[in-house]
């Protein structure tokens, strides 16, 4: 996750919210003959946004309005996307259906709230556009039978950015958001992430997963096992999300991959793994080089390095695996959390920059 700037942050709008906007305006067209600029959706929780309309079209038996997205200060990559809703007259009794358009992703995998070949619209952006409808159908005296058809151009592209691909969704975006409100630098987006690409492994019968810190412990983790993309999880700094999660919901080997730095907080007994939440004990690290072989001299050196990758360093020139040492200490750590009786067989791998793996732990 990029480090979060300092100062207050503003909040934005999810796709799910963009989605109903835009899906509010077009059927007030389709009814009325006119658009609603801006256009007021009420959230879950009760806000009331007003959303500006970046595209109106009115057909003879369709209305489609658009809506740019704001992220706020987040991080987002779908952040300036545009969201369109075409909505059509659907049959009699058919209620609400939707469609994937342009951009927006098909669900191809088990294990995710949505069924293999639906349109990846989630739960709750579905629930917010059904809403909106059946509002707009009393204020009119309609029925409510239409068709939602969400699209997103280049969406495919962005989708690339994400863990769609991991999980199954292919073709572009999710629409998504449970509040229709973006937090900035939100670490529960992040683990609900994890949680669902453990949740697509269980169901697609993964025995074995792996979570990793980077891209470059990625790669070699990946490699070094031959594991499908669908069995990686981005975990990021979030080990305690991850580990908490399989906990409740196992799967028969987890490997953990990472720098030397990030394991070393892991293998110190730090779960959240961010520079901003956690720090390297290099008196911790200097005992752990110790316990490896390194003398008095080596371990007052290392209590006086800069870096733990410079300890790493040291410990490599005198000889001395202490890349193995920190590994087995994480997976202590990670086996704390798992619980005994979850019966997950833990594995820790080290990757120095060079993605080499420079420590081992079995498990």
């Amino acid at each position: 996750m990029p480090d979060r700037p300092e100062g207050p942050l503003r909040r934005g709008w999810t796709t799910g919210a963009c989605a109903t906007a835009a899906t509010s305006a077009a059927y007030h067209a389709l009814l009325s003959g006119a658009f609603p600029d801006p256009v007021v959706v009420e959230l879950p929780k009760g806000q009331r946004p007003a959303f500006a309309l970046a595209r109106e079209e009115l057909g003879v038996d369709f209305a489609r309005a658009a809506v740019v997205k704001d992220a706020g200060d987040d991080p987002d990559v779908t952040h300036g996307a545009l969201v369109i809703a075409t909505v059509r007259r659907g049959a009699a009794g058919d209620g609400v259906t939707f469609k994937a358009g342009p951009g927006v992703g098909t669900v191809t995998l088990p294990g995710l709230p949505l069924d293999p070949g639906e349109p990846a619209i989630n739960p709750g952006p579905r629930a917010m556009m059904r809403g909106a409808v059946a509002a707009i159908a009393a204020e009119h005296g309609a029925v409510g039978d239409v068709e939602i058809e969400i699209s997103v151009p280049g969406g495919e592209g962005l989708a690339a950015k994400t863990w769609n691909p991991r999980l199954g969704i292919l073709g572009g975006l999710s629409i998504l958001g449970t509040t229709g409100i973006v937090v900035p630098y939100s670490c529960s987006a992040w683990i609900h992430s994890i949680q669902r690409g453990i949740d697509v492994a269980r169901a697609n019968g993964f025995a074995h997963v792996a979570g990793c810190t980077g891209s470059a412990s990625e790669r070699a983790v990946q490699a070094h096992h031959g594991l499908p993309d669908a069995a990686m999880l981005d975990m990021g700094d979030f080990a305690g999300g991850l580990l908490k999660y399989l906990r409740r919901h196992p799967v028969p080997k987890i490997t953990i991959g990472g720098g030397f730095a990030k394991l070393a907080k892991l293998a110190a007994g730090h779960l959240d793994l961010h520079s901003g939440r956690s720090q390297v004990d290099m008196d911790w690290l200097a005992d752990r080089l110790s316990e490896a072989g390194g003398d008095e001299r080596l371990a007052a050196a290392a209590r006086a390095a800069n870096t733990a990758n410079q300890v790493l360093h040291m410990a490599r020139d005198a000889g001395l695996a202490l890349g193995d040492l920190v590994a087995r200490q994480a997976r202590e750590t990670a086996l704390d959390v798992t619980g005994p009786d979850a019966g997950i067989a833990v594995e820790v791998l080290i990757v120095d920059r060079e993605g080499r793996i420079v420590g081992v732990s079995r498990g």
